[in-house]
This record gives structure tokens, C-alpha cells and sequence, in this order.
């Protein structure tokens, strides 16, 4: 279908600019003077205002790349003086519209911040900048023999501190757990410019509020993160894959019960997609799934110390699922080459959306098992409105990613989904955001997944760090009143 004219976000949501200055001659010279070579203006700019699924387009005139702490430092202290907006900006991979402008706001990339620090491999510990991609992260630990505690579809572009500033989930989190538990310390630039450093390389620090913890998914909007501390687990020695089809989503959640109990401790992901998903990867990308014909895939990975012992269990699991019928067809993959292979039926869903046309996406927490109730909902809901309904995600985090094609952008379809997911999502105690943060589409609907009390105290925040809210406006909390 093509990818849909980007309309500016301001005009599509109908949003008015807050009153911060516009951007003057004199500034761009201070930039250039500050750090130069490094002030993209003119056409190159384009790029850096619309978002990677070309859902929103901002009208940003400047694009700032500072490689240090006290650049980033100078850069804001400016801003706050001049109340200039600033829209921090690091791989540019989400998918919530809050990493690109609304308006005019000035772009602060951290694309060139991509210095590793220091990597401990006695404790694991890696401290690096914030530009830093997770897969030259992961690339650089593995000839260490560590890993990332995270893994993305969007590792190759994405950036350490984007992960960090909207607790990205992921791949691994059911064996390594969230950024909140891996992530041991911080640097951040406040909105006026003051640094404050927290880059602590501690497991235990239980002295006063655990500061870290306000910048970790706050997007962009208390401070910038310059450079993050985190503790990286060991390769693991044996990985293993198997590839599964099952006739019923009951099916996918009676594998994972019996698949939880009898992998223990090597269960590493428990990943599940719907044939509709299965349809777009093959039909969009050319991607061949070796197994065939099944309503629903799961996708199970084992990593341990120990093959022999790792292939055992993971055979013995099969081999029961099997035989009690949860398990029509699968496969199993020991080689890189056939593990990437298969991981790319699951992490490249996104990428074989985005050429079905227009997406409305969504990434709900749900109780386990009403997971997939809410795609059978929305398909009956919408009809033949929607071109495609499909649902996949991490199961084994009960995080469902919704996602609904169109030819192109409809108002009067998103008015068929929205509210209606969150208020479905809500009468089920889940959360309106998994792993995607709220950004700019998803803050007006915060009300769902939180108090009203607890949305004051978020905005009492705001202003206290951020007087002046100069820091990626628009995104993530509804206006203060």
C-alpha cells in the first residue's frame, strides 16, 4: 500500500503551540559557535521530523548534535534562558510519536554520544553514553562474553538512552527483567541546564530516593539522559530455539504453563504471533515460516550453560507437548544462522506492517489469559473497516501488541478503536502502554491505567524539574490544569 502522506502532527490531532520563543538568527550562531559542524539546518533537517512509521511530522527547523555531557549542558541552560523548546531525540524508534516534534521544537540528537565508557567483567557493569545503538552494544559485549539485558526489533537504529527514557521491553525481559531492575545508575541534564550524576556502577546504593528511577521512562520530559550505567548478564553458552504452531489459543497458553514448568530457568522468551501476522511477514517481506497452517506460532528460547543438559529439557518439553495434542507442528534451531532466521519471523512484524498501509498500533499489559480476547473483540468490532486485525507480543510478560491496517489514515476508524481499546483494557485492570510509553498519541488517555491522583503528582514533577516546560512538550502527561 505504501506508506500514507504524513500530515504535521499539529494539524491531524488539532493541537495548539504553547508559548515558547522561535528560533532567531542569533541562536543558530550560538549553536554553531558552541559546537560547530555539528548544527544541521535546510533540508537535512526533514528526516528528523517524522517519526519511523511516518505517522506525524513535526516542523522542526534545527538539529543539534552534542558529543559530551557539558555540550548537552550549555545546549540546555540556553534554551531554559531563551525558553526555546527542545525535543530530545535518539534513534528515532518509537512508535507513540514522542521522539519528533510537534511544532518548531529544536531537535537534540544524541546520535553522535555513542562513547563506551568503561565495561567491568568482573561485575558486568557497562557504562556508556547515551547514543550508543543496542546492537553495537550487544556486539561489543559479546567479544567480553556478556550481553545486553535487553533486545529489540529495533536494535540496529535504536539508542541506549531512548531505551532507557521509555523503559523499552523487549525481547528478553522475561529472563533479564525491565530496565528499572538492569539500569544502575544515570547521568541527566535538567531543563536548565544543570547536570546531575548519578552514574552509579553499585548493585546495592540504599541512600535516600532512587532518583534514577523519575528518568527511566519519563521520555525526554524531566531531563536528558547522557550516559547510562547498567548490569549486563553473561553469554549464555547454549541457545536454543523451537518454532511451534498451535490450533487454539488456548493451546498457546497451556504450552507456556507446561513450557514454564518444565524449562525453569533456561526459558529466556516466550513469544506467540497469529496467522494473520505469519501472512504480512511472508507476503510483505518474503519470508518463509517452516512451519505452516496454524491459527497461532509460539516461539520458545532456552538459554543455559550447558547444552547437553539444555537440549534434554527442551526435548523432554516437546515431546509432552506433543503428545497432549497443545503442539501441532514445530521445529527446532542450535545454529545462528537458523535462530536468526526464525527470530526474524517475530521481530520483523513491525517492519511487514508498515507496508500493509496505514497502522494504528497498540501495546497492551492484559491479564495472560484475556490476552488475544481483545483482538477477536476488535475484529468484530471493526469489520470490514480495517484491512488487517492481528495481535502478537511476549505472552510470557502478558504483553499484547494490537495492530490494525488501513489503505490509509481514517478519522472515522479511529474513532471505532479509540476509546474503545482503553476502556476494554481498563475493565480488564491491564495498561493502555506495555513497553511503548505514551508519547504524543497515547497521553490523553493515561486516565485508564492511572489515578487522577496519580497524574497530579507525575505533572507536580514536571514542573518542578522543568518550570518552564521546555522539555519535549506535548508528550506523555495531559496538560497541567
Amino acid at each position: 500500500a505504501g506508506s500514507p502522506e504524513v500530515v504535521p502532527t499539529c494539524e491531524r490531532y488539532a493541537v495548539r503551540r504553547l508559548p515558547f520563543a522561535r528560533l532567531a538568527d542569533g541562536d543558530v550562531a550560538f549553536f554553531e559557535r558552541l559546537m560547530p559542524g555539528r548544527v544541521v539546518t535546510g533540508e537535512e533537517v526533514k528526516p528528523f521530523n517524522v517519526d519511523w512509521l511516518k505517522s506525524v511530522r513535526g516542523c522542526s527547523q534545527l538539529v543539534l548534535k552534542p558529543q559530551t555531557t557539558a555540550e548537552v549542558s550549555q545546549v540546555l541552560r540556553y534554551c531554559h534562558e531563551r525558553n526555546l523548546a527542545v525535543n530530545p531525540q535518539g534513534g528515532n524508534t518509537g512508535l507513540v510519536g514522542g521522539s519528533v516534534p510537534v511544532f518548531d521544537e529544536i531537535i537534540l540528537s544524541t546520535a553522535l554520544m555513542n562513547r563506551i565508557i568503561s565495561f567491568d567483567k568482573v561485575s558486568g557493569i557497562l557504562v556508556c553514553q547515551a547514543g550508543c545503538v543496542l546492537e553495537r552494544l550487544n556486539e561489543y559485549l559479546e567479544q567480553q562474553g556478556f550481553i545486553m539485558p535487553l533486545d529489540l526489533g529495533a536494535k540496529g537504529s535504536c539508542h541506549i538512552g531512548g531505551n532507557v527514557a521509555t523503559n523499552a521491553g523487549g525481547l528478553r525481559l522475561l529472563r533479564y527483567g525491565s530496565l528499572r531492575g538492569t539500569v544502575l545508575g544515570l547521568e541527566v541534564v535538567l531543563a536548565d541546564g544543570s547536570a546531575l550524576d548519578c552514574l552509579a556502577s553499585l548493585r546495592k546504593d540504599n541512600t535516600g530516593y532512587d532518583l534514577k528511577q523519575l528518568f527511566i521512562g519519563s521520555e525526554g520530559t524531566l531531563g536528558v539522559i547522557t550516559a547510562v550505567s547498567i548490569l549486563c548478564p553473561q553469554k549464555p553458552k547454549a541457545v536454543n530455539l523451537a518454532f511451534l504452531g498451535c490450533q487454539s489459543f488456548a493451546k498457546v497458553l497451556e504450552t507456556f504453563t507446561v513450557c514454564r514448568a518444565m524449562l525453569g530457568e533456561i526459558l529466556s522468551a516466550y513469544e506467540f504471533m497469529d496467522e494473520k501476522c505469519m501472512e504480512l511477514v511472508e507476503r510483505h517481506l518474503k519470508l518463509s515460516s517452516p512451519v505452516s497452517d496454524s491459527p497461532f506460532y509460539v516461539l520458545i528460547e532456552t538459554s543455559g550453560s550447558n547444552s547437553t543438559h539444555d537440549e534434554e529439557k527442551l526435548n523432554n518439553f516437546l515431546e509432552q507437548a506433543m503428545a497432549s495434542g497443545l503442539v501441532s507442528d514445530g521445529t527446532v534451531a542450535t545454529d545462528d544462522m537458523k535462530i536468526k532466521a526464525l527470530w526474524s519471523l517475530r521481530e520483523r512484524i513491525t517492519e511487514a506492517l508498515t507496508h500493509d498501509g496505514y497502522v494504528y498500533k497498540y501495546d497492551i499489559s492484559l491479564p495472560v489469559g484475556k490476552l488475544y480476547d481483545l483482538v477477536t473483540d476488535m475484529r468484530a468490532r471493526l469489520g470490514q473497516s480495517a484491512k488487517n486485525v492481528v495481535g502478537y507480543g511476549h505472552l510470557g510478560d502478558g504483553n499484547l501488541h494490537l495492530n490494525i491496517t488501513a489503505e490509509s489514515y481514517s478519522h472515522s476508524l479511529l474513532d471505532a478503536i479509540e476509546p474503545f481499546v482503553y476502556e476494554w483494557t481498563a475493565r480488564c485492570s491491564g495498561s493502555i502502554s506495555a513497553e511503548h510509553g505514551l508519547g504524543f498519541k497515547k497521553k490523553q488517555f493515561i486516565q485508564y491505567s492511572k489515578p487522577s491522583e496519580a497524574v497530579v503528582l507525575m505533572q507536580r514533577f514536571k514542573a518542578m524539574l522543568d518550570p518552564k516546560g521546555i522539555l519535549n512538550p506535548y508528550k506523555t502527561l495531559p496538560s497541567a490544569p
